[in-house]
Parts: C-alpha cells; structure tokens; sequence
C-alpha cells in the first residue's frame, strides 16, 4: 500500500512553517524575537529563554535508545491526544472521510473526529470484549481512513487480539492506529515488535500511566518514518517544551523505579480482583490487563453516587455502549484500595 495515497491532498502540498529553531541552535541568536536575559523564574538549568528544539532530538534518542528503535520512527506529541487530532486532520477530509472505532472505547477518538467534522463508525467489541474481524471489515469503505483500536482497552481493561489488529492492517487500505497506553500493565503483549514491515500501524503510548507523569502532558508514537514525517509536517512547531522533554529525559533514565511501580500495581490489581470477585452482588468483574479493574453492579449510578459522597471517587461508564452497568477503579495504593473496597462493601 501507499500511504501517501490516504493523506488529504492539501497536507501533501502544505508547505509547513519555519521556525527560527529549525535552523539554528547555537551562535549569537539574534533571529527568534526572544528575551536574551533569560528566564524570570529559578530555571534549573534549562534555557526557557529560548525556543526548543522543534525536532525533538534529545528525547527521540533516549526514547530510541529505550525502545531499541530508531528515532526517525519516532514523534513525541502533548499527550497521546495531540497525536489523534493530527492523524484525523492528515488522513481525513471533513465532511467527506470516515473512522472506525470498536466500542466501547476511549472517548477522545470520537471528540476528535467530532471537533475534525468527521463521520465516526462504531464497530461493537464481542461479547468478549474483543475485536470483531468480520463486523469491522464490513464498515470499511472507500472512505474509510482510521481504524481506532485501545489495547489494553479502556475501559473493559483486556487486551485485544493482536493477530486481528495486523491482519486488518494487511489486508486493508487504511491506517490502524493502536493505543498502548496500558501496555506496561500487560506484560510483554505490544505489538512494537511485529509492525516493522506493516507501514500503516501507528502504535501510541503515553507517560501518563505507568511512568507516572499524567501533568507533564506527554505520548508519543512509533510507526514508519512516511507516516512519522506527515506528523512532523502538521504539527505546531514548538509543541513539545523543554520542561516537558526534561522530565522526560529523567524519566527514561530511571526505568527501574518505573518497572518497581507497575510490579506493586499488578500485585495491588490481583488482590483488588480477588476481593471484587468475592462480593455476591457484583455481577462480574473483567480480568484486567491494565491499571483499573472494571466490575458490573445492578445499579452503578446509586453505587457511584454513594461511593463519591464518601469520597471514594471512581468513573461510571455505565453509559457506554455495550458496557451498561459497568463501573471503573484506578488500583491505587494499599491504603486507597482497602479504603475503596471497604466503602464499597458497605454501599453494596
């Protein structure tokens, strides 16, 4: 396939704007409008009087080094979401292009595709809460650009069959783009080392969750350097800050503390399901491959409203499709969980 072949006509002859930072790092910089005094706050080191490097470098070769791929199959983006809006408004003309989405899902593919005037098809999960390859095939059309998957899924919290999500991507004209944000909770379940000859994949991750950096507002992507070039081209140029890419730079060099935290999550997560399972009037609790457990209760909003007023606060997604009656737990620390799980035994 062509990918060049899915991407609007008006972002293959954009010319992208030029920054002074494009250029030039070093030297007298007299070009960039900028305060040459420095910054008026305590700045630990870093140049805030100074536009960053739009290119992303520093972080694109610690992320490289980590993930062990090469950076030009990299693109750091504020939160996973920047990285939704700019696929939406490179592949997809308003008014005309379709999405699918496999519900239920993450809410932001539908209000990006929304803000992007762009029609969504929602493609129910199965009755297992998993891809239906036949259903999303029949959807595709020839207008038909992004297929968004969530995997680990949110907010079922289960992994979804990889085999299906490459198969799609295979035997079909379209990008698939596969959210990863809970794949650290998955064990070693990423489809990062089977894309490498599948061009239209786009993996997305996040620093939010298992890094524990949700403030920092950062996600990246990995895909193959066609479609990592198009992102780079849309994207505002400055949108990744030196605070942010700072933290990030920290954080890729203290994977160990990252890798303690996700162990005591899952251990925390098996205990939280084993205690759920044990409460008669839970109707079901899905086995979780992420960071929340989700569990079904005969009346999930009185459940919620009860557990908010205590302060015990948790998200109901009862509303979703295919998920009524469900609510959803973030597994927090020790203390939090006892405190959820006694405070729900009550209300229950």
């Amino acid at each position: 396939m062509k990918i060049e072949n899915l991407v609007r006509k008006n972002i293959l002859e954009l010319k992208p704007y030029t920054a002074a930072r494009h250029s030039h790092f070093e030297g007298i910089l007299l070009d960039a409008n900028e305060n040459p005094f420095g910054a008026v706050i305590e700045n630990g080191g870093l140049h805030l009087n100074r536009y960053p490097d739009p290119y992303q470098t520093e972080i694109r070769k610690a992320l490289s080094k980590y993930l062990n791929v090469h950076l030009d199959k990299l693109f750091f983006g504020v939160g996973s979401d920047e990285i939704i809006d700019l696929l939406i408004r490179i592949f997809c003309e308003p008014r005309e292009d379709n999405v699918i989405i496999c519900e239920p899902t993450y809410g932001m593919y539908k209000v990006c595709c929304d803000i992007n005037n762009v029609e969504v098809k929602s493609v129910p999960l199965n009755s297992s809460y998993n891809l239906d390859y036949e259903k999303i095939v029949a959807a595709i059309n020839n207008k038909t650009k992004i297929i968004f998957v969530c995997s680990p899924n949110n907010p079922t919290s289960n992994l979804l069959d990889k085999n299906i999500i490459i198969k799609i991507a295979r035997e079909n004209n379209v990008i698939v783009a596969v959210d990863e944000a809970y794949a650290d909770f998955a064990g070693d379940s990423s489809l990062i080392n089977d894309i490498t000859d599948v061009p239209n994949i786009v993996l997305m991750r996040t620093f939010s969750k298992a890094w524990g950096l949700a403030a920092i507002r950062c996600g990246y992507c990995i895909s193959s350097e066609e479609i990592i070039r198009l992102l780079f081209k849309v994207k505002f140029p400055y949108n990744m800050n030196a605070l942010t890419a700072n933290a990030v730079l920290k954080a890729l060099s203290n994977v160990e503390k990252k890798n303690d935290y996700v162990q005591i999550i899952l251990s925390e997560r098996e205990r939280v399901y084993n205690k759920l399972l044990g409460y008669k009037k839970i109707i079901n609790v899905i086995k979780s491959d992420s960071n929340f457990i989700s569990f079904r209760v005969e009346k999930p909003k009185e459940v919620f409203s009860s557990l908010e007023k205590s302060g015990i606060i948790i998200r109901d997604r009862s509303n979703q499709l295919n998920f009524g009656g469900y609510l959803r737990v973030t597994i927090g620390t020790t203390e939090e969980n006892e405190l959820f799980l006694s405070k729900l035994e009550e209300v229950l």
